[in-house]
């Protein structure tokens, strides 16, 4: 009996040191498929729903560029774009963490700056994607002009208008607060409020919801009734406007300019209830995030401002092959 409890001892011994063993090994990078000399990159989206295209086909970019550029990337962001603090809480996490960058598209232009500079302070150089920061703390910001993008929304509306003496235009916008709603908004309106056929009844906010932006938009159909064109200014915003004109009969009534590209907004451009959308790159937006990014940490000088570019989508149009890859954007996995 005494040998059998030295035995069960030992082998309680033996297991205990395993089970230690183990652990110390799962924090050693190189034993769980990592390295400690491989560069680490948080990229800090505004929302990861798959609701929306737009960060998808972002995200598709990123994970491109960090196999080309051999660097682990890790990709967060709160469920919806309006959790504001959810990714201040995220980048506090990144600031633990230390990674080698942070990329971030913000949801706020103003209130992640001292977060933001904190990171940066920390020795972590910061980039954006999308979306800016009131603040010179980032090394590069890569999206589209968002306010020539705007303009061109606001030129497509003047030009569908034609000959129409009188037109009245709501803007329905997404999150308010976030530099590219806000610079997107004043393209718009640059070129609109100078053209004296056109009255702007207001701006509403969807909240980056496409429910909402479809519930904003019918109560508008049924309080103007002369109503005669719509702007969206992102995904949700644009089909949830277009899901209001069908249900109420308004195709060939309300003009709707819209931004971005989903499956969904495709289908509306054939059925003739948006006439034009702006397609940004999001792709190229995530992938130029990473690798500008990795130039940054080699010591390469970057451009501060680095234009992604916008198109013009039309029914007439989104059949061009150059325009079928934006609109599809095909990654292999």
């Amino acid at each position: 009996m005494a040998r059998k409890g030295t035995l069960i001892r030992s082998l309680t011994v033996l297991a205990a040191g395993a089970a230690l063993l183990a652990a110390a090994l799962y924090w050693i990078p190189e034993l769980r498929g990592g390295s400690p000399d491989r560069t680490r990159i948080t990229v800090i989206i505004k929302s990861q729903t798959q609701s929306m295209e737009f960060w998808e086909v972002l995200s598709d970019g990123v994970e491109v560029a960090a196999r080309e550029f051999d660097v682990d990337v890790d990709i967060v962001g709160p469920d919806r774009e309006t959790q504001i603090e959810r990714q201040i809480e995220l980048v506090e996490q990144a600031l633990r963490d230390k990674p080698d960058a942070v990329v971030m598209a913000a949801t706020d232009y103003n209130r992640l700056v001292p977060y933001a500079e904190r990171v940066d302070a920390a020795g972590i150089p910061v980039l954006t994607v999308d979306s800016a920061l009131n603040s010179d703390v980032t090394r590069s910001f890569i999206a589209t002009d968002n306010m020539e993008a705007g303009r061109k929304v606001g030129m497509k509306m003047a030009e569908l208008a034609g000959d129409r003496p009188r037109s009245k235009i709501a803007i329905i916008s997404f999150v308010r607060g976030t530099s590219s709603q806000i610079d997107r908004e004043l393209g718009v309106r640059a070129v609109l409020e100078d053209d004296e056929r056109f009255e702007i009844v207001g701006t509403y906010y969807s909240d980056g919801d496409e429910e909402k932006a479809y519930e904003t938009t019918k109560q508008l159909l049924l309080k103007h009734t002369d109503l005669t064109g719509i702007v969206g200014l992102n995904e949700p915003s644009s089909v949830g406007a277009g899901r209001a004109i069908k249900e109420l009969g308004a195709v060939g009534r309300i003009t709707l300019v819209g931004f971005d590209s989903s499956i969904d907004e495709v289908k509306l451009l054939e059925e003739g209830v948006m006439q034009a959308t702006v397609v940004q790159r999001p792709f190229n937006m995530g992938y130029l995030g990473v690798k500008t990014a990795v130039e940054v940490l080699r010591g390469v000088k970057v451009p501060k401002r680095i234009d992604t570019g916008s198109v013009v989508i039309t029914k007439d149009n989104i059949y061009e092959e150059e325009n079928q890859k934006l609109l599809f954007p095909f990654v292999e996995r």
